[in-house]
């Protein structure tokens, strides 16, 4: 049964929604264990939404980073946060959707553009799953003043009642475990880690949590760069699949050392390459309200590239960073996307 009936505490106006979340600036490393005050709280980094979860006296919304109202994309989240979750309570977390044993991204776009009217079928199909790891408000009463610390002690307590699609997400001090996990849940998805001081309280809109991404290195087929072929800025990176050379990324700005490199190996395209003249100023390579001139080139070079776990049917979220052309390596070496 919902855990609503009269008299159940509501929230102060500030957190009744949408609410105002702390943020986190990204860092190369995994911070030392005294790196925040009260020392440094280690939690997965998921690759999902940011949600808040307000449960009300009489009902839940759903609220996005940005303040979007996104109660109506997961129906199932909602249902499970106002049958588990006690009125008065506001959470952050993320929504996250498992596909194959790994985070999907693109299953969770897909709930942003499906028509109301068929969103159930989504919901049949993939259902979403929410990762807690704060509590802003427990029993109406505003909990943002309090430590990291005492907040997630409240949280575990409230989260001994859930089950799926209700789930803590994991929080470590030890950063040996932490680095395990960095490694260990990439495969899964999982983007990296975010750091927190257990001694600090709740700052809306602050970046005072620190998160590290996980790297690690790939082959793509040099398939296009951005600028002239014997000065490109960036490359534009491809993979076959079913026979097709499509775009999966695109790397960070070339330093001068790597665009020599670069351009050492590059040769002009032949009339039969697939690809267009212009291409999306998107972060990986399509999208974006802008396009830019694209350079295509033979698609024969092979280039090593370091990138993040963030994947979307294959394509790289993020920008790849350039590491160094793989001339041992040959095109039919790389495995075809799925």
């Amino acid at each position: 049964m919902p855990l609503t009936s009269p008299g159940l505490p509501g929230l102060p106006p500030e957190l009744a929604g949408p609410v105002g979340v702390q943020l986190a600036k990204p860092v190369r490393e995994i911070p030392a264990p005294n790196a925040l005050p009260g020392g440094c709280r280690y939690e997965p980094k998921w690759d999902g939404y940011r949600l808040v979860v307000v449960r009300g006296a009489t009902s839940t919304r759903l609220w996005s980073k940005q303040g979007r109202d996104l109660t109506d994309r997961f129906p199932d989240v909602a249902a499970a946060a106002l049958a588990q979750v006690p009125a008065g309570t506001v959470l952050d977390g993320e929504v996250v959707i498992w596909h194959a044993d790994r985070l999907d991204f693109g299953l969770l776009q897909q709930r942003m553009v499906t028509a109301a009217g068929r969103i159930g079928a989504q919901v049949a199909a993939h259902p979403a799953s929410y990762v807690a790891f704060d509590v802003l408000a427990l029993g109406g009463a505003d909990l943002r003043g309090r430590t990291l610390g005492r907040r997630r002690a409240e949280l575990e307590n409230l989260a001994a009642r859930w089950r799926p699609p209700l789930q803590l997400s994991p929080s470590t001090a030890d950063r040996a475990e932490a680095q395990q996990w960095f490694e260990d849940f990439r495969a899964a998805g999982v983007e990296g880690l975010v750091a927190k001081g257990a001694g600090t309280r709740y700052a809306p809109g602050r970046r005072e949590w620190l998160k590290v991404k996980s790297w690690e290195s790939t082959e793509v087929v040099a398939g296009g760069v951005i600028g002239p072929i014997d000065r490109p800025g960036q490359l534009v990176a491809g993979r076959y699949r079913d026979g097709e050379l499509v775009v999966v990324g695109r790397t960070s700005p070339l330093s001068p050392r790597q665009a020599e490199e670069l351009a050492a190996v590059l040769a002009p395209a032949g009339d039969d390459h697939p690809w267009p003249d212009r291409i999306g100023t998107g972060r990986f390579g399509g999208g974006g309200r802008l396009s830019v001139p694209l350079t295509r080139v033979r698609p024969g070079v092979v280039v090593e590239v370091s990138a993040d776990a963030a994947l979307q049917a294959g394509v790289f979220r993020h920008p790849l960073r350039f590491l160094r052309v793989r001339a041992d390596l040959r095109v039919e070496d790389l495995p075809p996307l799925r």
